[in-house]
């Protein structure tokens, strides 16, 4: 039994007897049993455990984990301490230097912005060592839209930050005209220069917050 220990239990129940997420499971228990996977099986859920529907005010959409050794953790983009950067995360600290000022921090770990209501959440939540993509289609993205979905509803307003075609492509869930939608390139060292670079997301979300009279991100504390 899957437990996040927030409103995400209720709002996700349903999910987990479907006929593709049993399907899933059962690819999930090959894979980790024959396969290094990634995140650890403890971690897959941990962006729906730090971040409660109630408290999400900003999404961030990465693509799948990544899958070097010992860097996912279940939150896109982000990594525990002690491990080096990958680039996608360097170029967004990058860009936070430029809107904030804000210096290359000591570890790469996201908590902290989980912590204040930023949802970090992969469209793909596993993913076989050195395969990029390689739990692309196995069901994990009916899933994952129907969480998009979900906080489409959501009455208080929220920012969806959409960085790369894989999440730009989520755009059609996010129907609702009270929410902020911001897309650009992704941090990636292939594409960051061609819009991601001068984005100014973080700014423009903590102005749509405020204008909506929710507190701002600090997107400075990543732990």
């Amino acid at each position: 039994m899957i437990s996040f220990g927030n409103d995400w239990d209720k709002l996700l129940e349903d999910e987990f007897g479907k006929d593709y997420y049993l399907s899933l499971r059962e690819f999930l228990k090959v894979e980790y049993s024959t396969r290094k996977i990634y995140p650890p099986m403890n971690d897959i859920y941990n962006a729906l455990r730090y971040t409660s529907f109630k408290d999400t005010k900003v999404v961030i959409l990465g693509q799948d984990p990544y899958h070097g050794e010992g860097q996912a953790h279940g939150l896109c983009f982000s990594v525990k301490p002690g491990v080096k950067f990958p680039p996608s995360l360097q170029n967004i600290f990058k860009e936070l230097g430029t809107e904030y000022g804000m210096k290359m921090p000591e570890t790469g770990e996201l908590t902290g912005w989980a912590k204040q209501g930023v949802l970090l959440l992969n469209t793909t939540l596993t993913v076989r060592e050195g395969q990029p993509q390689s739990h692309k289609g196995r069901g994990w993205e009916i899933l994952t839209d129907r969480i998009i979905s979900i906080l489409n509803e959501k009455n208080e307003p929220v920012v969806f930050m959409l960085w790369g075609g894989n999440a730009r492509a989520k755009k059609a869930l996010i129907t609702n005209g009270r929410h902020l939608v911001l897309e650009c390139a992704h941090p990636s060292p292939l594409s960051a220069y061609a819009g991601f670079f001068g984005c100014n997301h973080f700014l423009l979300a903590n102005k749509f917050l405020t204008e909506n009279r929710l507190s701002e991100i600090d997107f400075t504390k990543t732990v």
